[in-house]
């Protein structure tokens, strides 16, 4: 035999694939996962395996002849997930189109397919190998048939094979066999009863002797143990009943037809479609590209030398533009345009245009504002030109931005992401033209119409995609928030990246050398503790330190050695002194390579600057993150992490900081949209919001509130805020479960419209499919119609926080634009250069501080009109430290 086939049982491998890849979905919501994990393990088979056929069979939901038999079959199985479900036409889909044959047949399940194929293959010299999770099958291996079972080790997929003496090696019975000994045992999974009292080792140990079941019921007597014997004779017809049952039938009148096996085209333009539409990036590379279709590039036009483009400049119309500059490591290699009437054109730089000469022409383009310029991730653009030709250019539109805000909680916003997203058409993205990481492919390497066919399809998708976004926009109420909040936010982000934070370095220097030291007499005191020296990095070695060595109670051991994450240590730290010290180690340990060390390595020797970039559209609740280094994440609750901020300080001593944030504004956000009067009353009087909360939910007078009462009313407080429950509160203030709820319960009786805009917002979300802030940033909520309890809990929990969240990350947004052009427009030598989620930094000429303290407080305390004032406090220093 040389030709083979691969026969897979896709139910099981599907269910396999579900439940060993977390939940995902698409942009759509579509869930993904199972077809994912499908994929991956057949992609792995097959690269093993190296079939020239293929097959997969699937059960039909009808019942087989199994069930008529037996109505217990299978009658004590779950049904199959929702999650799971609705991917099951997705895989088949899937599979189709990559040219896979399916095998369905009523009255049967996919174990007799798979026995029935292997069988007829065999027959016409195919050499069957058979993929399930189901050991059932092995009762189908021989010297030439293999089975393979695909399990979980370490949280990767490996497989068993079982030819016939792989099966009698592990089992002690042959194949055959293996049918009789289910016969005995039964099978709880299908609800196959076998013989009470008999199970497996007492089934081999029977087989093995009379290899058969009816002989094994002739020879009952002499059956040991008595108990078996008893039942074997008493239970002869359920053994029966159980047998056949269990048998895998090999003579289905189904035809088995080579070439309608045999792979071919598996990665065509449809597959590789319908895989971008399941947003399966990973799996992109597998397949052909799906190269853009003919009609969508053949009108580009080319230009590469100073007189095509000066020519074409002197022509190009004053309207509506789509334009994409392509950057390779910040280097530029050409432009790209897209006008309606004109089309699509690349301007490419080599030997006959330079860099100088292409932005020369093209500076009238960028300034003059009858050019409506639309741009894709416009922020990088912005810097580019500043630096090429001095101008900051006024784009109308950013495509990213756009499809952000209208769908926040999509993984990438690329062009190729535009285009399935808005057009519902298929490009191939920039790691499939370039290569995995943009790099094993260079730009410069792809022939003269790859560069400009690529180019100049992503500036004319941003064009068309723009068309789309405008009208969703407009339809979801989102104009305020795209135009007036985050379009104006790209430039306020430019200017902070491209000016920096000033570090002390020799402070720094200083900084890194205390913690070394602290570090070095952590470890010491540890040793001392443990009474010998380990890796105190090693969670394995830890583990063994302190469940073994001290003997603490807790410690759960896994494959991997004993768990020591942070939240199984901190149930520990008043066990032994030797835990607090580990957890105080491992603070000091991060402080010194994610802060001094990473600072360090990412600081401008020439400027002593660090230059952060600030991402507009990677959190769901539209809040900034910071990135390289991620100065937003600077600790604050130890001392050592406070002092950090010592070592930012303004860029010489005619400049200080001042630095400004909100008060409780998340709170703020929550009594306005709750409407609840009595926190409306406690802020619009400037009460002590968490002393009113202490004593209306202790029951004590305001002035009688312990400091414990009030930090303990503050977490529940902002729990409420997250949507948190009993049992994370109890963790949190370190209190039974029980007095938790009654914590909650007492808090929603005397704000009762908070707990009533709570449940309001999840009915809401769960009716619309999505929660918005006050300025109508939407957010998907796919996760409230799950059927895992988990999952569904989690959007509960995103449901009530992301509109308070959410409209708090709009306001500082708000502020920001506010505060950045008042600065501008009042030619004021002081800059914004730091936002931390509700608080904005300031380098402030010393000879405008009051001023500018003045514009700080006023604009960002009128950023929005609520039931509350907004409250914000402003705090002058010669550093980060002292300013806050």
């Amino acid at each position: 035999m040389t030709e083979k086939i691969m026969l897979i049982d896709g139910n099981s491998i599907v269910n396999r694939a579900f439940y060993g890849v977390p939940l995902l979905t698409n942009s759509e919501g579509r869930y993904t996962n199972g077809v994912y994990g499908f994929l991956n393990i057949l992609f792995k088979l097959m690269e093993e395996e190296k079939p020239e056929h293929l097959a997969v069979a699937f059960d039909l939901h009808a019942p087989t002849f199994r069930h008529k038999e037996f109505d217990g079959y299978k009658g004590t199985r779950k049904g199959m997930p929702d999650e799971l479900r609705e991917q099951m036409p997705l895989l088949k889909e899937m599979l189709k189109a990559m040219n896979i044959q399916i095998y369905e047949v009523e009255g049967y399940e996919a174990d007799d397919i798979l026995g029935t194929l292997s069988a007829k293959a065999e027959e016409q010299g195919v050499l069957p190998v058979v993929v399930s999770g189901d050991r059932d099958l092995l009762q189908l291996a021989s010297e030439t048939l293999k089975v393979r079972i695909p399990k979980t080790k370490g949280g990767r997929t490996e497989t068993e094979d079982y030819y016939a003496k792989d099966v009698i090696e592990k089992y002690g019975v042959t194949p055959l066999e293996f049918i009789d000994v289910k016969a005995l045992m039964g099978d709880a999974s299908d609800n196959i009863p076998g013989v009470p009292g008999i199970g497996e080792k007492t089934a081999v140990k029977i087989i093995q002797t009379y290899h058969d079941l009816e002989n094994a019921i002739a020879h009952s007597p002499e059956v040991k143990p008595k108990k078996a014997s008893e039942n074997l004779g008493a239970f002869q017809e359920q053994a029966r009943l159980s047998k056949f049952l269990a048998t895998i039938v090999r003579d289905m009148p189904i035809p088995f037809e080579k070439e309608q096996t045999k792979i071919r085209d598996l990665f065509n333009p449809t597959a590789y479609d319908l895989v971008k539409r399941l947003e399966l990036k990973s799996m992109y590379d597998r397949f052909e590209k799906g190269e853009v279709q003919a009609e969508q590039i053949h009108d580009f036009k080319g230009i590469y030398t100073f007189d095509e483009a000066k020519a074409f400049f002197a022509i190009l119309e004053k309207k509506e533009t789509a334009y994409i500059l392509y950057t390779d490591e910040n280097v530029c290699q050409g432009m790209a345009l897209f006008q309606e009437e004109l089309g699509g054109c690349w301007i490419e730089l080599g030997q006959e245009l330079s860099q100088k000469q292409l932005f020369e022409l093209a500076t009238d383009f960028f300034s003059n504002q009858e050019f409506v310029k639309i741009g894709h991730d416009i922020k990088k653009d912005i810097k580019l030109l500043r630096g090429l030709i001095g101008v900051t250019p006024k784009i109308t539109f950013d495509t990213a931005i756009g499809a952000y805000i209208l769908n926040p909680t999509g993984s990438s916003y690329e062009y190729d992401d535009l285009a399935r997203t808005f057009l519902n058409q298929v490009f191939p993205g920039a790691e499939e033209v370039l290569g995995k990481g943009r790099n094993k492919k260079n730009f410069k390497q792809l022939s003269q119409d790859e560069r400009k066919n690529f180019a100049t399809a992503q500036a004319k998708v941003t064009f068309e995609a723009k068309k789309i976004m405008e009208k969703q926009l407009e339809d979801n109420q989102q104009n305020q928030l795209f135009y007036e909040i985050e379009m104006p936010l790209i430039y306020v982000l430019a200017d902070m990246e491209e000016y920096g934070v000033r570090v002390d370095k020799q402070a720094l220097l200083v900084y890194q050398k205390n913690l070394e030291e602290s570090i070095d007499v952590i470890t010491k005191e540890i040793y001392a503790l443990s009474g010998e020296e380990f890796n105190l990095n090693s969670p394995k070695q830890l583990g063994v330190i302190l469940f073994e060595k001290l003997g603490l109670k807790g410690g759960k051991k896994t494959k991997t050695g004993y768990s020591t994450a942070a939240d199984v240590l901190e149930k520990l730290k008043y066990e032994h002194p030797m835990v607090e010290k580990i957890l105080y180690y491992r603070q000091l340990a991060k402080l010194k390579s994610t802060y001094a060390d990473g600072l360090l390595a990412v600081m401008d020797d020439k400027t002593e600057k660090i230059y952060s970039t600030f991402n507009q559209t990677i959190t769901a609740t539209g809040r900034i993150s910071s990135t390289e280094p991620n100065l937003q994440n600077i600790p604050v609750r130890l001392e050592l992490g406070r002092e950090l901020r010592k070592v930012f300080i303004p860029e010489s001593k005619d400049y200080c900081f001042l630095d400004a944030d909100y008060s409780q504004i998340e709170l703020r956000v929550l009594a306005h949209i709750a409407g609840d009067e009595t926190l409306i009353n406690a802020f619009c009087n400037n009460q002590d919001i968490h002393r009113l909360t202490a004593s209306q939910v202790f029951h004590v007078p305001f002035d009688e509130v312990t400091p414990l009462q009030r930090s303990n009313a503050k977490a529940v407080n902002f729990g409420i805020v997250y949507g948190i429950g009993s049992f994370s509160l109890s963790q949190d203030l370190g209190i039974t479960r029980k007095e938790a709820e009654q914590y909650i319960a007492a808090y929603f009786a005397k704000y009762p419209n908070i707990k009533k805009y709570l449940d309001d917002t999840i009915v809401q979300a769960t009716e619309n499919g999505y929660v918005s802030t006050l300025w109508h940033r939407r957010r998907a909520m796919p996760e409230l119609q799950s059927n895992n309890f988990i999952q569904r809990s989690f959007g509960e929990r995103v449901a009530m926080n992301m509109p308070i969240q959410g409209s708090a990350a709009d306001i500082i947004k708000i502020a920001m634009v506010r505060v950045h052009r008042a600065l501008k427009e009042g030619g004021y030598r002081s800059r914004l250069i730091l936002q931390v989620h509700d608080e904005l930094l300031i380098e402030t000429h010393v000879e405008e501080k009051d001023e500018v303290a003045r514009i700080l407080k006023e604009n960002m305390e009128q950023a929005a009109q609520l039931l509350v004032p907004l409250d914000v406090d402003v705090h002058e220093g010669n550093s980060w430290f002292e300013a806050k």
